[in-house]
């Protein structure tokens, strides 16, 4: 006999497997709801717990990414882009981008063209470092034992951005980090590309305070996911802005470090050195 857990997991796999199946046509919540044989808002509740996201925004990242591949490999304007998405018109496609994809369906169709990236290579005590920025802040830290592979990975990210290797200001401020009190820091802004739900983790990150270290589990109940460890890990490993947004502070419930895009030994010293910044006072 399948516990209510197995049940309920499967009614969320139906719905999901639904929405994917159905997109195009934009089901609202009560058409769903009624497919795995709920209300609306228990279908709603269930959804949030086990996917991380609502039904809504799930479908919305459906039609993006989808949209995506319209106007990328098909070259498609971005009104049939609307129109075989499903969505009303493209001002809604447009809404759909800014939210989810932080640029317009115009920029991302031309690759972030637009974009101008100033890009520098520094060293720090935990290697040599990529830092890249725009006009509104940094935009990418990475920790760069290849240079080469890390500005591949960069210019991945913007693949069609204009790049001038310069420091500037705000990769000046960023990288003060590994060298003052960072209670005395100046601000440090970030120009962060992402979905609604990659921003909300990376903004749970930046809540952990210096030398503290916090579980996947906990990372999901702080976003009212709790049954979204896994993709929380996921929007972990997404982020593109090492050390600044910590992501080397979350562990594994069990007290194993996990994973960490840098190297293993790289999470280990970072967390060892903010430890003993934390206490170089202690007698």
């Amino acid at each position: 006999m399948k516990s209510q857990e197995n049940i309920n997991y499967n009614r969320i796999a139906d719905a999901i497997n639904y929405l994917r199946l159905n997109f195009r046509s934009q089901p609202n919540l009560d058409e769903v709801a009624e497919k795995v044989h709920l209300s609306p808002f228990h279908f709603q509740r269930m959804f949030t717990e086990w996917a991380g996201i609502s039904p809504k925004k799930f479908l919305q990242y459906l039609s993006v990414e989808y949209a995506k591949g319209l106007l990328k490999e098909k070259q498609a304007t971005l009104f049939d882009a609307s129109y075989e998405t499903g969505l009303s018109g493209t001002g809604r496609l447009h809404d759909l981008f800014i939210n989810i994809e932080g640029m317009t369906p115009a920029e991302y169709k031309n690759g972030a063209q637009a974009l101008n990236i100033n890009y520098s290579f520094t060293e720090s005590i935990f290697g040599t470092i990529l830092a890249a920025s725009t006009t509104k802040g940094i935009c990418y830290l990475a920790f760069a034992d290849e240079a080469d592979k890390a500005f591949a990975d960069l210019n991945a990210r913007y693949p069609a951005a204009t790049y001038t290797q310069k420091t500037d200001v705000f990769q000046q401020d960023a990288l003060l980090i590994f060298q003052k009190d960072w209670s005395k820091l100046p601000a440090i802004k970030l120009h962060l590309k992402g979905t609604n739900f990659q921003l909300k983790v990376w903004e749970t990150l930046l809540k952990i305070p210096f030398g503290g270290l916090q579980t996947y589990g906990a990372m999901a109940q702080k976003i009212n996911s709790p049954n979204a460890s896994r993709a929380v890990g996921t929007a972990i490993g997404d982020n593109p802005v090492a050390f600044l947004i910590p992501c080397h502070r979350v562990i594994r419930s069990t007290g194993e470090l996990g994973g960490y895009h840098w190297g293993l030994t790289r999470k280990t010293a970072i967390i060892g050195w903010e430890a003993a910044q934390l206490h170089k006072d202690d007698v």
